[in-house]
């Protein structure tokens, strides 16, 4: 397995490769995760090959792995796998394609991430920038024997985007057992929470890509409106700033309570101190946090988005909002102080994450793995040795420089089409 982001990252990508590959052991099978080599990793890792990296790039919690060929051929040989899955479409996931092509493996490749909602990481973001994420990430997708989606919403923009690799559905798992039982007075009364409060919860990374302007504006409407209500937010990041502002123009700031990051048994107590959720990304391909938080018998009041509306019914075990409306949102929020209200949530919210177990969707994930070495090898060149083997590396390099001169392509075509003159025999630009 090949990801960006792995320990001590906290994210939804670096959960989900941790969770996968704890379980796929757990089944009988060997996993060599290579990840980048990060600040407070654990010191004795087994299974994990880092490589170098650039930390903090351009000021955002994400690395820039610089991975050395020398050092991950010496891994990959010594381990001997059947097949490479990877979890990026750029950096390690370029690492990926030329380990699955140098060695004639099955390429697998988890479309975790809408890449285009997170261009303001680098330098010169704009439309342009977001077309080139798409077209990196869709056209990765052809050096792949088999593209996992997270979601249906995911699997059915692929589809619309031209991938035309096999594409399963396969969600990122969670330990929904360990989130059943969590000791939410442990943190209401470190925070003075009284216990006939009503506690709205989020959990995440911190991002002004997570729309976390309107969420805070609308849980600040709500927090006004009704004295009852608290608001407990898990999680760090650059937006920490703003979204406090927002609460303290709403005058309710004594009332939100952030923790900063948590692990463990903390965060599962910091969920069972909250009474409902409250979610509005736009930047998920599935709703893990969404799933989490249902696993400990959360109602989740979240807005339409992919990834969340396979998750969140609307009356079933929460309520789904169609847009952006801080008002509709503080609404639906204030019903749900209501305990009556909240109950037949709960129990629907704890249905529906049996779902995502994580030992589940390990389970899913092998009947991918089986189907790819199955219509595709394993046949190994990792015994050839000298030029024979020299020649597939050779190779690997020339399918990334298609890879990246059709990217190039799609971007060029699509900025033409959006800049052409007037005179052009096909009319101006659209």
């Amino acid at each position: 397995m090949f990801t960006n982001t792995y320990l001590p990252i906290v994210g939804g990508v670096s959960e989900s490769v941790q969770r996968l590959a704890t379980r796929l052991r757990e089944l009988g099978h060997r996993v060599l995760v290579v990840a980048p080599r990060l600040d407070g990793q654990p010191d004795d890792e087994e299974g994990v090959v880092r490589v170098a990296a650039v930390q903090h790039f351009n000021g955002s919690d994400f690395s820039l792995p610089v991975p050395i060929p020398g050092q991950l051929h010496e891994a990959v040989e010594a381990f001997d796998p059947d097949i490479v899955h990877s979890h990026h479409p750029f950096l390690l996931g370029d690492t990926a394609a030329r380990t699955a092509e140098t060695y004639g493996l099955p390429l697998v490749f988890s479309h975790h991430t809408l890449y285009e909602h997170y261009t303001h990481y680098v330098p010169g973001d704009s439309p342009r920038m977001q077309r080139f994420a798409v077209a990196l990430s869709t056209e990765y997708t052809r050096l792949c024997d088999e593209v996992i989606a997270p979601s249906e919403s995911i699997h059915r923009l692929l589809v619309e985007r031209g991938v035309e690799t096999m594409i399963s559905v396969v969600p990122s798992g969670v330990d929904t057992r360990r989130y059943l039982a969590g000791e939410g007075q442990r943190w209401r009364g470190r925070l003075g929470i009284p216990d006939d409060a009503c506690v709205i919860g989020h959990l995440g990374r911190l991002a002004h890509e997570k729309n976390l302007d309107f969420l805070a504006r609308s849980v600040g409407l709500a927090l006004a409106h009704d004295q009852r209500l608290h608001c407990l937010v898990v999680g760090e990041g650059e937006a920490q700033a703003d979204m406090e502002a927002r609460f303290g123009e709403a005058g309710v700031l004594p009332r939100v309570h952030f923790t900063g990051r948590l692990q463990g048994q903390a965060l599962i107590d910091a969920y069972h101190a909250m009474d409902l959720f409250a979610f509005a990304s736009h930047s998920e391909t599935q709703g893990m946090v969404v799933a989490e938080a249902m696993a400990a018998r959360l109602p989740v009041v979240a807005v339409d988005a992919p990834g969340i509306r396979e998750v969140v019914r609307d009356g079933g075990n929460g309520r789904l909002l169609r847009s952006d409306d801080a008002e509709a949102m503080a609404a639906v929020l204030g019903e749900l102080v209501d305990p009556e209200r909240r109950a037949p949530l709960a129990a629907g919210a704890e249905e529906t994450a049996a779902a995502f177990d994580e030992m589940s969707c390990a389970q899913r994930c092998l009947e991918v793995y089986r189907r790819a070495i199955a219509s595709g090898g394993p046949f190994t060149h990792a015994d050839e040795g000298g030029w024979e083997l020299m020649r597939h590396r050779l190779g690997a390099e020339w399918q990334l420089l298609r890879h990246r001169g059709r990217v190039l392509g799609k971007l060029m075509h699509a900025t033409w089409e959006e800049e052409r003159p007037d005179w052009w025999p096909g009319g101006p630009a659209k």
